[in-house]
């Protein structure tokens, strides 16, 4: 019965490879993972962002790895371990046998602290499974639950139908826009070079999202990379990004991507990726469709 339910889920993607079935594979775990956060009252407290709300709720074309959530109220003392409990209850009634590591990040990495600070709860689950993937493979999920977020995203109740019908709250798509954006202007490049903020960076462009400048400022206010002095206009963006943007090594931020896209046409877009694309074209269509 297990394998006739996951079958049923997987029949909605297109699968050629090993490859294929192990990120679709992925992806339905993740969803399972959400409902089972759904069903301990998680998003009472919590709201999903990242690459993979992009992807679940907004059917952006790429997979995503982790799942990151934001406490809607600062909580230092957040304690995960009842909702992990439900997340390993969850996934275990679909058939997966699961594992967690719990890891509680009190240190910054040169990597990390640019973005990811050092109150945020890192989980990792394993999951073993042995559907059309490669032998033993074992499915490793990250979850990140930040306890001091910063203020000022809204919020918004997203109905999702897979594996059953339940409801998933997020940050809306200019918030989200504001997060993907802190991420690109803040992570430390030469060592994390992340080709998938960018391919997320050209979706929203491509969509017509505005980004919620209020909460970005809060964000880069929180990490220091902007001053209380400073005022974050459209302009002051455009010029941030694109000075970022010359610092891109563009053949790394491609090979960082590529594993996420599923097919050749998606493929082929990677060769538009220069300086030119991204401080010419794209920073100027960002500068138009900014809100103030």
């Amino acid at each position: 019965m297990f394998d006739e339910k996951i079958d049923q889920m997987l029949n909605r993607y297109e699968l050629n490879t090993v490859h294929d079935h192990e990120n679709a594979l992925k992806e339905i775990i993740q969803e399972i993972v959400l409902l089972g956060l759904w069903r301990s009252k998680f998003y009472e407290k919590a709201v999903f962002y990242g690459g993979s709300a992009l992807r679940i709720l907004h059917k952006l074309d790429r997979f995503s790895e982790d799942l990151d959530f934001s406490l809607i109220q600062p909580e230092k003392t957040f304690d995960i371990k009842i909702y992990l409990g439900a997340v390993k209850s969850e996934l275990e009634l679909w058939g997966f046998k699961v594992s967690a590591k719990e890891k509680n990040k009190k240190s910054k990495s040169t990597i990390d602290s640019a973005f990811i600070k050092a109150n945020t709860l890192v989980h990792l689950l394993k999951i073993d499974s042995n559907l059309k993937t490669h032998k033993n493979a074992v499915m490793k999920i990250k979850f990140e639950i930040d306890q001091d977020p910063a203020t000022g995203f809204s919020s918004d109740l997203k109905y999702h139908l897979h594996p059953i019908p339940f409801t998933i709250k997020t940050m809306t798509l200019p918030s989200l826009f504001a997060g993907k954006m802190h991420a690109l202007l803040c992570r430390t490049i030469r060592t994390n070079i992340k080709g998938r903020d960018w391919y997320d960076l050209i979706w929203f462009v491509k969509n017509n999202i505005p980004c919620d400048l209020h909460y970005l400022k809060n964000k880069m206010l929180q990490t220091g990379h902007i001053d209380f002095s400073e005022a974050l206009t459209k302009e002051k963006l455009v010029e941030m990004i694109s000075k970022k943007s010359k610092e891109i090594d563009f053949s790394m931020a491609k090979n960082d991507v590529e594993p996420f896209l599923k097919n050749s046409r998606q493929k082929d877009e990677l060769s538009l990726w220069s300086d030119d694309f991204f401080n010419g074209y794209l920073i100027h269509e960002i500068g138009v469709q900014i809100d103030h």
